[in-house]
């Protein structure tokens, strides 16, 4: 299950070109027999994704795939409030029963908003992910934040290409993750 925003929802795209769709072509592929859930939504702060994560966890996922955080860099919301908000999200897939095991997706926070915020909140991803042994892709948008030809007109959501290249992002760490636990 992929817990996100749209970046995660494939905002301005068909469904299917979203990166999460493109993680399921390559779990079939694999011969991995996983059926991808994309629970992207866009907007949504990391408050909202804590907010909506109970109902979520009664698919009962097998793996939880968290992107959130984008929307309130974007906003310059609390990096204390998106700490705790992770931290929730992440204990309460953990305490979940079975736990799915758990996928953390770093994000960065626009440069305008000054350097310490920015590093506080790039910080956030893999000191929750440590503390909650989870996976950690350090930075979805690698590779595609700034290329003007991957991104939408928006130079936020990325296009059909753009997104390719989030998923690879994402199966470089998602694969080990499924080779490791099996």
């Amino acid at each position: 299950m992929f817990l996100g925003t749209s970046l995660t929802a494939g905002l301005g795209l068909d469904p299917s070109q979203a990166y999460p769709a493109l993680i399921q072509q390559k779990l079939d592929s694999a011969g991995l027999a996983y059926r991808v859930v994309n629970a992207g939504v866009s907007g949504e702060t990391s408050s909202d994704a804590r907010a909506r994560l109970a109902w979520l966890l009664r698919m009962n996922p097998a793996v939880l795939v968290v992107e959130t955080g984008a929307n309130d860099g974007l906003r310059g919301l609390s990096v204390d409030a998106l700490r705790a908000n992770l931290d929730t999200i992440l204990s309460v897939a953990q305490r979940h029963q079975p736990p799915p095991r758990l996928v953390v997706i770093g994000m960065q926070a626009p440069p305008n908003l000054g350097s310490r915020y920015t590093a506080g909140f790039r910080d956030v991803f893999p000191e929750e992910a440590a503390s909650h042994d989870a996976a950690l892709v350090p930075f979805l948008l690698q590779g595609v934040g700034g290329v003007a030809s991957l991104n939408q007109a928006d130079g936020i959501h990325p296009t059909a290409a753009g997104q390719r290249v989030l998923a690879e992002n994402v199966w470089v760490v998602l694969e080990k993750t499924l080779s490791a636990r099996r």
